[in-house]
């Protein structure tokens, strides 16, 4: 149930138009969509300020469209999936329109929201390789309301490309820095920037990359102040907690 839903309802009892018994009863209405393989959650919106999101990895076509069905049916707009796979992103195209990114793998049903966040998340990546992760980042952001600038191909080992870009790195109001590797690009903008980094890391790398564990090890290890940390590979995990900083203060 959205916010907006729940503040109708209340209006109605206010101006007398709906009596509280009833409005209990639509407030009650399907919190959870019980399916059987999942129980979807209507009410997240009105309890975290962001919808559910569809996380697709291990998930069938079919579940996933039955889910975008369901969140659909109770409002939400869009519907955001990660981890989608073509053939999950096929499927729910023959009943909805779709935009979906094969690079990130992330599919939306609906259109994106207008930003109203306060500032302009950047998103920036080591190498090119790195893009995936960065794109499903960037995509969550703009589906939860915010402006994004993408800088791609920044990384130390040639930093004059990230110096380039000084004036977008030190008006951000927070910054998603994805790289695997070494993964030094966010103690780098760390030590530029006036707000918040997330850094991302990859499993991008040789051999001793462990697949993205020595970029995460020199991340949590980063000697630059207000640098946090998320999961390998987590470009979701990123884009909702920049989106969460972007909002604040903004409404």
């Amino acid at each position: 149930m959205k916010k907006n839903t729940t503040l109708d309802i209340l209006n109605a009892v206010k101006a007398g138009t709906l009596s509280p018994e009833e409005a209990l009863t639509k407030l009650k209405m399907e919190p959870i969509d019980d399916m059987g393989f999942a129980k979807v959650d209507h009410h997240r919106e009105l309890r975290q300020g962001i919808a559910e999101v569809i996380y697709g990895a291990g998930k069938t076509p079919e579940q996933i469209l039955a889910i975008t069905k369901s969140l659909l049916a109770a409002g939400q707009s869009p519907v955001l999936t990660t981890r989608m796979t073509p053939e999950a992103a096929q499927l729910v195209g023959k009943e909805y329109a779709i935009s979906y990114d094969p690079l990130s793998r992330v599919g939306i049903v609906g259109q994106l929201p207008e930003p109203d966040g306060v500032g302009t998340i950047v998103v920036a990546t080591g190498g090119t390789t790195d893009i995936p992760v960065a794109e499903e980042a960037a995509l969550v952001a703009q589906a939860l309301g915010n402006q994004v600038c993408r800088l791609y191909d920044v990384g130390v080992s040639g930093i004059h490309r990230l110096l380039s870009h000084a004036e977008e790195i030190m008006s951000a109001r927070c910054i998603i820095a994805v790289a695997g590797m070494e993964g030094a690009l966010p103690s780098v903008i760390g030590g530029l920037a006036d707000c918040p980094v997330i850094a991302v890391p990859t499993s991008v790398g040789y051999g001793a990359a462990f697949g993205g564990v020595a970029a995460l090890l020199s991340m949590l290890n980063s000697c630059a102040s207000g640098v946090s940390v998320v999961n390998i590979d987590n470009g979701f995990g990123a884009g909702y907690l920049a989106s969460m900083i972007n909002h604040l203060g903004g409404k």
